[in-house]
């Protein structure tokens, strides 16, 4: 099926109480008009059209791959049919389907629109609305049916008589248009009483020009609930939240206690990994199969290979964790970094665009900043790569099988060689060659006898200011 895509997002929000566009507020961490643009892409819409309001700019920014979108201007808000007819030029010489949602609907499953878009081919319409039943339908646009069940109008509440109030069929603003429709749209009068041009009276004007239309109650409520409020906005997190923990569930992810972690959609998880309370992953982040994840813990954008163990608080952001390296507790992973396969990254260590070889250690207490270290090193306690000159990054760089002492100072650009040692307290600042040892510390001094001298001068100075003070006195 040929589709096109439009999403209708000009809409300010007022009732959201807040300076931000209403389609941009996040729900798991993501903007809610990106969910909606996912579910056009997943359908494989050719064409994608949002149109925006005086929001352009910032819808813009905040969605993935916009050069990929036609961003559609509504200069005045006059309306859902007005909007929809500012795309018109765009889907110019489009010969398939169109489909129009709202960007403020985030939780629409590509599932129920393949349904939708499939009843609506099967039945040959030419308009198309997907309908669902709802307990409140108040606020809703009640779908108005003769006795053979064909479709005649829709009512929203404010013009419903009362037998009409009492339908529980409501509009949930997801219409399928054929070719050559769209032009009903200048056909649509303007609601006096608010001023604009209502795409729901399309269903009116198509019915007095012999137009096919159809409304297929096939959708959830929960589902096409839109966003208008805070309180709305807070329970299309809930579901979404929801409805991402069931998928990981389903697929073998242990959550200790799920109501309090966060994940983002686009997260992915493998089997028999354990998730503790506290822990946020986000973005793009990977984790691999049987991976254990310590209460207090953020990832974001990173990919954490299967057997990992990242324990209490840590923060690991755009970076690479080999199969079964361990990370934690109080440890920062900053982004380019990558640990190899049984490294051990411990307490209070920083990591920033280093590169760590498998099975080497840096237990304690240590920064390694612009790194690349290889395989089996052993990093003492303290150890700091100083990186920074006052006007460049420099990189250290550290063979396999390297020991370096406790408490040292690589001055980068320095390289030690493959099998050397540091001794602890040193400061580095040329190379080392391999197997070497680099030793830079003053040469040790033992005063014999110094501690009763000392000790001897404390107390006859105490005696001399008695003395004074008694005199004093």
């Amino acid at each position: 099926m040929k589709l096109a895509g439009v999403v209708l997002a000009a809409g300010v929000g007022k009732r959201m109480n807040s300076s931000l566009p209403k389609v941009i507020h996040r729900i798991q961490g993501v903007p809610m008009i990106q969910y909606v643009l996912d579910t056009l892409h997943g359908l494989k819409a050719e064409v994608i059209s949002v149109v925006v309001g005086k929001h352009i700019g910032e819808i813009r920014k905040s969605v993935k791959d916009p050069d990929a979108l036609s961003f559609v201007y509504q200069k005045e808000p006059k309306g859902t049919a007005h909007a929809l007819l500012q795309a018109a030029p765009v889907l110019t010489g489009f010969g398939g389907t169109v489909i129009v949602l709202n960007g403020d609907t985030p939780l629409v499953t590509r599932e129920t629109l393949r349904k939708f878009l499939l009843l609506h081919k099967r039945k040959k319409s030419s308009i198309s609305i997907l309908s669902f039943i709802s307990q409140d339908p108040a606020s809703y646009g009640r779908i108005v049916r003769d006795e053979a069940g064909t479709v005649t109008g829709i009512v929203e509440e404010r013009d419903a008589t009362s037998s009409q109030k009492m339908i529980r069929e409501v509009n949930s603003g997801v219409y399928a248009f054929e070719p050559g429709i769209l032009g009903l749209l200048k056909k649509i009068k303007i609601n006096k009483a608010k001023g604009e041009h209502y795409l729901t009276d399309v269903v009116a004007v198509a019915r007095k020009g012999g137009i096919k239309t159809d409304a297929f109650c096939t959708g959830v409520e929960e589902e096409l609930m839109g966003v208008n409020t805070q309180s709305e906005l807070e329970k299309a997190r809930k579901l979404m939240k929801d409805r991402i923990l069931r998928k990981w569930r389903e697929k073998g992810v242990i959550f200790i206690d799920e109501n309090f972690v966060f994940l983002s959609p686009d997260v992915a998880i493998g089997e028999n990994t354990v998730i503790y309370p506290n822990v946020c992953l986000e973005g793009m982040t990977r984790i691999g199969r049987k991976c254990t994840i310590s209460p207090n813990v953020r990832i974001l954008d990173s990919v954490v290979g299967d057997g990992a163990i990242i324990r209490d608080s840590t923060l690991i952001e755009g970076s690479v964790i080999r199969n079964g390296a361990t990370i934690g507790p109080f440890a920062h992973i900053r982004p380019g970094s990558e640990v190899g396969a049984g490294a051990r990254i411990g307490n209070f260590v920083e990591l920033k665009k280093a590169v760590i070889g498998a099975g080497t250690k840096a237990s304690h207490l240590t920064y390694l900043g612009d790194a690349k270290i290889g395989k089996d090193v052993n990093i003492g306690a303290g150890t700091i790569t100083c990186n920074y000159d006052g006007y460049r990054k420099n990189v250290t760089t550290i063979g396999d099988n390297v020991f370096i002492g406790s408490d040292s100072q690589l001055i980068a650009p320095v390289t030690i060689g493959r099998g050397a040692y540091i001794g602890a307290g040193a400061t580095i600042t040329k190379d080392v060659p391999s197997k070497a040892l680099a030793l830079s510390r003053v040469e040790q001094t033992n005063i014999e006898g110094w501690a009763d001298r000392r000790k001897l001068k404390v107390e006859s100075e105490k005696r001399k200011l008695k003395r004074k003070l008694k005199v004093k006195s």
